[in-house]
């Protein structure tokens, strides 16, 4: 019998810890969260101080009962949970949940997953931190209460469906400011002026760009300026050189892990922090939710001496940082590799390997010395003109930390380069002028928002933790708030004016301004929702209000303030307010009027319905006018849409005649647009122009479609046992059908080589493994493991299992109960495709 029990939250994590620990200690996953609020009820008894009503988790009763089975055996239980605030709440719903005695439990948490961190946390532990487990609650179940009341207000006033959150409400305002701020935008155009001027030297002819310090409005003024230039002599006035230092940007947090990612690999923040927690539990890094930029003594140590070693003394800096970042805590590292030596990993997953690549540069880098420049300005005056033409050069003397890593900005405009060393020169020198240009340009509007840059404007609001911003920015866009799209950007004709050889020559040039790619653009549904949440819920929706939450949260963590009595005093206001919305608010819809149908002389708008946007021919407040419906694309928005575009919409469905006088109809439906031809549908994809797709294309797709579809039908191996045996492939992979039951078989299995010996060892391995029990009172009765976890199945009839009973411990007599009651009984849905 082992006396140690170890429990942390993943396989991956254990698999780590248990190389480090002796046969003595029995490392077990609590896969995550055992218990939770309720999936479809509040949970939350508001009466009895917001207590929270927990529930065992779906799935969770199989690991709870394996969990139980070795604590009852182990002397010692160790709790290694993470070092935050879900962490400590993991450990403390482990307690309670596997009903653990006092006596045995001890909690231990580290920082990275080494062999000395594991063996240090052991040889100290400590008591739970009920002020973490305190902050967890608080936040879970203020969330609860938020999401729950609110969401409903939003089905009756907007659409059905929909959901509200506290934080993912909030960022999905700040994109809709950000396109609000960008639709505002008044362009304008300016005339920028740049040169390029010649001198002798002992080097030969030698070329200083410059640009002039002032932009003209007009092309009449740049035309002006440029006459002016041909009479004109050129002559340096003032060469000024400084010295420049740059210093290299602090080691990772979390925030800024996901953002230069973004940057640098391209990386959704959802991936990075996927591939960050699976490097963690490989023990490469250290843990990778922190908002600290702190190193430990032993990795400035380690740090110092990589770089001795690598670059040499110059190079070499030790530097300790301080988090500026608002409502930041210092308890953790940031985020290093566990093992600076260890400059590379040997991994199969290419991911796992550039993320620890950029970890290890950023956390060298900001241990080397500066960056040393020397800068240089050259001011040209112009004889018979006030403006003058200013040249710019940096010369690099020492690389310092760029030697292995520069950091990357969001704004393009923003990522420095080095422009390179000028001729030398002095103040009295004539130059001569090779050419002078004049271009028009537009002003930029905003940048939008990439999910970089939102997580730094979070993090800057004080908006969220960082544990919060990756699902945050998943959810919003999953939930059809916010969109990752591509901007063309308009194209404007810019006019370039040239002075060369004393002569002027004109030209037009184009330029797209407002070209952006991969960034956040919030749906149709996205806009009307914040603009109803900021006009009935101003407080949910105040970006101080917000920032002010999380900091009772970080109260409640320190144990300085009580969790109930904070839910108190934010659920009697915001409990009012949905009442008031419930009965005072009007239903937002974002109708908007187009014009009027040129043939029917009706209105034709365009507004949010039950199942999205729609166009609508007619005017719903006229009850003699009979009103038609015309649903909008994907990707067509109303904000955008003209009246022909409506107009052509209800033209659909697009009924396609063919030579043998069928028909293909093409149409947009609840799940988007579609194909229908001889009673099946064919999906299209969300940019396809339904009004333009043409016969040939339609044919190629439904060609394709029913090739796959014969693929994936059944084929019948055989007989076993006087019963049929046929293999296929469905939603889930490859599998065996026999006596109406399925048996997954491995995703590689190519069904078309599969004989009849094949299938039956398949369905058999398959059977024996979701065999949890079998009963010799009656061999149709089993409880089996099924893909959403353990049930009852008597002949073809399956029974749910009441989540107070553990599928291990069913005696045949409980199982003869669960399936007299019709109320367990499953129901089994046939699937015909998407409905339309």
């Amino acid at each position: 019998m082992s006396k140690n029990l170890v429990i942390v939250e993943s396989p991956a994590k254990a698999k780590t810890i248990g190389k480090f620990l002796g046969k003595d200690y029995v490392v077990k996953s609590s896969m995550g969260h055992v218990r939770d609020l309720p999936e479809k009820k509040l949970g939350v008894d508001i009466e009895h101080d917001f207590m929270p009503l927990y529930e065992v988790s779906t799935g969770k009763k199989k690991i709870i009962h394996e969990l139980k089975t070795e604590a009852n055996k182990a002397d010692c239980i160790w709790l290694a949970t993470d070092e935050d605030r879900e962490g400590e709440a993991i450990s403390w719903h482990l307690i309670h949940t596997l009903e653990l005695e006092e006596n045995k439990i001890k909690r231990i948490a580290f920082h990275e997953i080494t062999k000395s961190a594991i063996e240090n946390a052991i040889a100290h532990p400590r008591p739970l931190d009920n002020n973490l487990v305190d902050a967890q609650q608080a936040r879970r179940v203020l969330d609860r209460l938020v999401g729950f009341e609110l969401s409903p207000v939003l089905w009756k006033k907007v659409k059905p469906s929909l959901s509200a959150g506290r934080v993912q409400s909030v960022a999905v305002r700040l994109i809709v400011e950000k396109e609000k701020e960008i639709k505002a935008f008044q362009t304008s155009f300016y005339y920028r002026l740049t040169a390029e001027f010649t001198m002798e030297s002992k080097k030969g002819k030698e070329v200083i760009k410059a640009e002039l310090n002032t932009r003209f409005k007009t092309k009449s003024e740049a035309m002006a300026f440029l006459e002016e230039c041909k009479k004109a002599t050129f002559t340096v006035e003032n060469v000024e050189k400084h010295p420049v230092t740059k210093s290299p940007a602090a080691p990772f947090t979390t925030s800024t892990l996901q953002q230069e990612a973004s940057r640098k690999l391209g990386f959704p923040v959802i991936k990075t922090m996927l591939v960050a927690q699976q490097l963690y539990e490989a023990g490469f890094i250290t843990y990778m939710r922190t908002d600290s930029v702190n190193l430990s003594d032993l990795a400035l140590a380690d740090a110092k001496k990589e770089i001795l070693s690598a670059y040499g003394k110059d190079y070499s800096k030790t530097r300790k940082y301080t988090t500026k970042t608002k409502g930041a805590q210092e308890a953790h590292e940031a985020i290093r590799p566990t093992y600076i030596s260890q400059h590379s990993i040997d991994v199969t997953d290419a991911s796992q390997a550039k993320l620890y690549d950029l970890i290890w540069k950023r956390t060298i880098a900001s241990q080397m010395s500066n960056a040393e420049l020397e800068k240089t300005n050259i001011t040209i005056g112009i004889s018979n003109q006030q403006w003058k033409f200013i040249a710019t050069g940096e010369v690099l003397l020492f690389d310092g930390f760029l030697k292995v890593y520069m950091e990357s900005h969001d704004d393009e405009d923003n990522n420095e380069t080095i422009s390179g060393q000028l001729p030398a020169v002095a103040a009295g020198d004539k130059l001569l002028y090779e050419n002078i240009l004049a271009a028009q340009r537009y002003a930029q509007a905003p940048y939008r928002y990439t999910e970089a840059s939102l997580v730094k404007k979070m993090e800057d609001l004080g908006i969220g933790r960082p544990s919060t911003y990756a699902p945050t920015i998943s959810v919003i866009q999953k939930r059809g708030y916010i969109i990752k799209s591509d901007k063309e950007g308009t194209v404007y004709q810019c006019d370039i004016m040239k002075l060369e050889n004393n002569k002027i020559t004109e030209t037009t040039k184009k330029e797209i301004t407002g070209k952006e790619k991969g960034k956040l653009v919030p749906t149709d549904i996205g806009i009307i929702t914040n603009d109803y949440l900021v006009d009935n819920f101003k407080d949910i929706l105040d970006y101080d209000f917000t920032a002010k939450v999380e900091k009772q949260f970080d109260n409640i963590a320190e144990g300085k303030q009580q969790w109930q009595t904070m839910l108190k005093s934010f659920y009697g206001k915001f409990h009012k307010s949905i009442e008031t919305a419930l009965t005072l608010s009007k239903r937002a819809s974002g109708e908007r009027l187009l014009g009027i149908d040129p043939q029917t002389q009706k209105e034709v708008f365009v507004k949010i319905a039950k199942y999205g946007a729609v166009a609508q021919l007619g005017n719903t407040n006229n009850a003699d006018e009979k009103v038609t419906f015309a649903k909008l694309p994907p990707r067509t928005s109303m904000e955008t849409i003209t009246l022909e575009e409506a107009l052509e919409l209800f033209k659909l469905p697009r009924k396609i005649p063919l030579q043998d006088g069928s028909e293909i109809v093409v149409n947009v439906g609840r799940y988007g647009p579609y194909i229908h031809f001889k009673e099946k549908y064919y999906s299209l994809s969300k940019d396809t122009d339904i009004l333009a797709i043409t016969v040939d294309e339609c044919k190629a797709i439904i060609a394709a479609k029913d090739a796959n579809d014969e693929l994936k039908k059944p084929i019948v191996l055989g007989q076993y046992n006087d019963k049929e045996v046929a293999v296929a492939v469905g939603r889930f992979g490859p599998y065996v059908k026999y006596e109406g039951s399925f048996y997954s078989l491995p995703k590689t299995t190519n069904i078309h080589q599969m004989s009849l010996e094949d299938a039956i060892k398949g369905l058999q391995s398959n059977a024996s493994k979701s065999v949890i029990k079998a009963f010799e009172e009656d061999a149709l009765i089993k409880v089996l493991d099924g893909r959403f976890g353990p049930y009852i199945v008597n002949g073809k009839t399956n029974y749910k299992i009441p989540k107070d009973m553990v599928a291990e411990e069913l005696t045949y007599q409980q199982c003869l109960e669960i399936i007299s009651s019709d109320s367990n009984k499953t129901k089994r849905k046939k699937y015909f495709g998407k409905k339309r």
